[in-house]
């Protein structure tokens, strides 16, 4: 078939963007499954697995189930309607969380069972001294804490928050007792006559406050053993509705839209307006409702009914709600066999040796780094440094999300005082960060700098900081551009790329981007930089078809792009366009990817790979041929729509033939992975990589290794600046 007479938009040729996504989770959740790991690292993953399906359901069910309220009826690039997305999503959602639990209580627990950790759900089989310690714990600790609510005529439904444990029962009055405030406690003669009770709805919330695992007293020797906290509270019910029968009770879980609807035309404050919209995310529409299975019917129609739910939006669950709590269990002491030590934690890079000044090893030549594997100490070491060096005149930094207590905010702050120009724009739009995002706001305003609150209408999601100082030869500017978030703490657990540099036009390129952020100055041109939603997306658009043209000349054609997901229409079709022309398409997608490789005469030159490892992969890399002239770039965004048309976001190149070198090598290894790949099937599903006879390679890993041997040949007076190649590793049998 020519590719002239192909409809590359054709529906059939993209998977829908939400079931795309859920493929992702079941990728984390083979890792749960995976006996090659350690049983502790199995259950981290099945961990990850539930807090990602609640950031789903929060953000893109909710997004769904808004547009079938409003009769939205376009159809997606697979050519679904938004009823049909929904229904398909819900369903696919039924059976992943089935999944879920089936690892759960067929492969997790029993394998922690027999590494002696057990978990008690039923508290009648403890022993005697188990049984009066858990007594005494809730009577001291729990007790205090918690709050019934009852519901009745004068008591509406309370409002259940998002994401909260509770424990909801039906309650009938004794009649042996005085009537009491939840009603009268008789029976009415009609009611009686049926043989019927009339119950009470009450609910009790499990306070997150208190840990959500109780480790129980043993002996040395002995298993150890945990109970739960909403099964010591259910035990000890009675406790809570004194003169009160529970007659049936079960913990249930609500999750809530978390989307916020920010009018930012009309809204002349944006700050006061997304706190404004942050409590309502408390109070949103109710969009998955979990519950124990086996509740009690007339309890579970009740509870859909007050949170206006139906069937397919109701889950019951074969065991404790809410995984997360995995997390925690993966921190109890002990069973440090059963954790991951392979890996390395991050070391030097081998650009800035101990006791060096960063800005004198920046001018010796630009410094890439790769994330955890390096650590990322240079850049925090790099806004500190300037915050008090007497030389430095500004410093500019946008941010996105920042850890808990930032080294960085610190230093801004730092900085100011000292009396320095400083610009920090803060993403206040930043999902699940604005409230965090908003403290490091005024914080910095307190300290003296100039706050920006993002733009109108466009997320800032790109990752730049500018330092200009004066040195003797004149003003010279410092950037640092990375792929990742300017957060120390994620910074150990995602991969990413970074680039410092003193190059001019990189320089001028970063003064402009800041005055544009800050003021209404575009520049005629830009040397270096690209960015979104300027142009950026007609550069890469130009880059792949440029490789096009090449294939169509008869010349090498080849593409590799590293990214988080891929969804963007106009570039899958313009990958389409290359593959049928015979462009080599090798895409190396962490998560969502609405393109299928495989088809005949459309996409068959095209592979994508899933790589699910020890580190969430985030790092965005894009590498073009260019008929024997590569060029290679890094960028803060990914092929989405919404980091091409909706972000300010930046692409920059790397230049420099070690930088280039290194760059391609993380995207050869990655290529070559066969531990943590996974390879993507034309129907959109994905199989683990055929090891039969092939080398074993866990691109992680070896990263980790390379990072060490760099950090020794550093140690022995070797100012190294590029990577230590791999060692061969064993082969599968």
């Amino acid at each position: 078939m020519a590719a002239a007479t192909i409809d590359f938009k054709n529906p059939q040729y993209y998977i829908n963007r939400e079931l795309s996504w859920l493929e992702f989770d079941r990728r984390c959740l083979s890792e749960a499954r995976n006996k090659e790991n350690p049983l502790f690292e199995r259950l981290k993953f099945l961990s990850i697995t539930a807090s990602n399906l609640d950031e789903f359901f929060q953000v893109r069910v909710a997004s769904l189930q808004d547009m079938v309220q409003a009769g939205y009826k376009k159809k997606d690039i697979a050519g679904l309607t938004a009823t049909e997305q929904l229904t398909q999503v819900l369903a696919a959602a039924q059976v992943f969380m089935q999944q879920q639990y089936y690892t759960l209580n067929r492969q997790l627990i029993p394998a922690l069972e027999e590494q002696g950790l057990v978990m008690v759900r039923d508290l009648s089989t403890l022993s005697k001294a188990e049984a009066r310690f858990v007594e005494e714990y809730f009577s001291a600790d729990v007790f205090p804490v918690l709050t019934p609510m009852a519901v009745d005529s004068s008591r509406p439904f309370p409002l259940i928050r998002n994401k909260s444990l509770n424990i909801g029962a039906l309650l009938v009055r004794k009649e042996t007792s005085a009537p009491g405030i939840l009603g009268s406690g008789k029976k009415s003669k009609k009611a009686a006559k049926a043989g019927k009770e009339k119950y009470e709805f009450a609910t009790v919330q499990v306070p997150s406050v208190l840990p959500r695992i109780l480790l129980l007293p043993r002996t040395e020797g002995e298993p150890r053993r945990l109970v739960l906290l909403e099964d010591v509270i259910r035990e000890y019910l009675p406790m809570l509705f004194v003169n009160y029968e529970v007659r049936c009770s079960s913990p249930y879980r609500i999750m809530r839209s978390a989307d916020l609807d920010i009018a930012e035309d009309e809204a002349e404050d944006l700050l006061k307006e997304i706190q404004k919209q942050l409590k309502k995310r408390q109070r949103g529409d109710a969009i998955r409702l979990e519950v124990e299975k086996g509740i009690d019917e007339q309890l579970k129609k009740l509870l859909m009914t007050e949170l206006s739910l139906q069937d397919n939006f109701v889950y019951e669950i074969d065991g404790p709600l809410d995984l997360t709590y995995l997390m925690k269990a993966y921190g109890i002491e002990g069973f440090d066999e059963l954790r991951e030590h392979r890996y390395a934690k991050p070391q030097p890079v081998p650009a800035f040796p101990a006791g060096s000044d960063i800005f004198e090893q920046i001018r010796k030549g630009d410094v890439f780094m790769h994330h955890p594997y390096e650590t990322f100490d240079p850049v925090v070491k790099f806004v500190a440094a300037a915050a008090v060096d007497p030389y430095v005149l500004a410093i500019k930094q946008t941010l996105y999300r920042v850890s808990g207590n930032s080294p960085i905010i610190a230093a801004l702050a730092r900085a100011a005082e000292n009396g320095k120009q400083v610009t920090v724009l803060v993403e206040l739009k930043a999902r699940f960060d604005e409230e965090n995002n908003i403290g490091w706001a005024k914080e910095l305003e307190k300290a003296g700098c100039h706050v920006i609150y993002g733009l109108q209408n466009l997320k800032t999601h790109s990752k730049i900081t500018l330092v200009v100082r004066r040195e003797e030869d004149g003003i010279r500017r410092y950037v640092h551009l990375g792929t990742g978030n300017y957060n120390d703490s994620t910074a150990k657990l995602y991969t990413d790329v970074g680039l410092m540099t003193c190059s001019d036009p990189i320089g001028a390129d970063a003064t402009a981007v800041f005055n544009m952020l800050s003021g209404y100055s575009e520049p005629r041109f830009w040397n270096k930089l690209s960015l979104a939603p300027l142009w950026l997306k007609d550069r890469f658009l130009y880059l792949i078809g440029r490789e096009q043209r090449h294939a169509e000349n008869g010349e090498t054609a080849h593409i590799i792009a590293k990214m988080n997901s891929l969804c963007d229409p106009d570039v899958m079709e313009a990958l389409y366009k290359a593959s049928a022309a015979g462009v080599r398409i090798e895409l190396i997608v962490r998560g969502i990817c609405c393109l299928r490789p495989g088809i005949p005469g459309v996409s068959e030159n095209i592979s994508v790979r899933s790589i699910v490892g020890n580190f969430l992969e985030h790092s965005r890399i894009y590498y073009f041929e260019n008929g024997g002239s590569p060029e290679i770039f890094a960028a803060s965004a990914d092929w989405m729509p919404r980091n091409l048309d909706r972000r300010v976001e930046i692409m920059f190149p790397l230049e420099e033939a070690a930088i280039k070198e290194k760059a391609l090598h993380i995207l050869q290894l990655e290529l070559q992975d066969t531990v943590k790949a996974h390879i993507m099937r034309t129907d959109g599903t994905y199989d683990r990589v055929d090891r039969r006879g092939k080398e074993l390679i866990n691109s992680q890993l070896i990263f980790c290794e390379e990072a060490v041997r760099q950090a020794k040949a550093l140690q022995s007076g070797h100012d190294n600046r590029t990577f230590v190649p791999r060692q061969p590793q064993e082969t599968a049998e």
